[in-house]
């Protein structure tokens, strides 16, 4: 006996073997996401070097080295470096240009929203051109 499938799986099923690209929207989005957790894994590891590697070349021409970098991280991106945790926030995917909010528990406590803007390189991949840091606003009383 044939088991009969739902109209909306034959439907993306037929998107998937037709439309080109289709299923493929969250490859982006999927890798700026990867990039963002491996950083801040090397972060947590100490391993300024990897930290270095997801960094945009624009970004890497700013620092002399990869420790000045790993410095300045330490100095000023405090919840980036040591976050207690972090969650994806809202994303937008452009031409060659990712935008991915990512909430962040800083070591002291507090929350923050990081802005990471990831640029696609000439090589095809994905590289951390910045983060904006913007301290979250308190929520109410519980």
């Amino acid at each position: 006996m044939m088991k009969a499938f739902p109209t909306g799986v034959i439907f993306s099923l037929f998107l998937l073997m037709v439309v080109p690209g289709a299923g493929m929207a969250d490859e982006p989005l999927d890798t700026g996401q990867s990039i963002i957790k491996q950083q801040i894994a090397a972060f947590l590891s100490d391993d300024a070097a990897a930290a270095y590697s997801f960094a945009s070349p624009a970004i890497q021409g700013k620092f002399v080295n990869q420790d000045v970098f790993f410095d300045m991280v330490k100095r000023a991106y405090q919840p980036v470096y040591r976050p207690g945790n972090f969650a994806f926030g809202r994303s937008k995917v452009s031409d060659g240009e990712i935008m991915q909010e990512v909430v962040i528990r800083g070591p002291d406590g507090k929350d923050w929203t990081a802005l990471y803007q990831l640029t696609k390189q000439p090589d095809g991949s994905w590289k951390i051109n910045a983060v904006r840091m913007m301290q979250a606003a308190p929520g109410p009383e519980i």
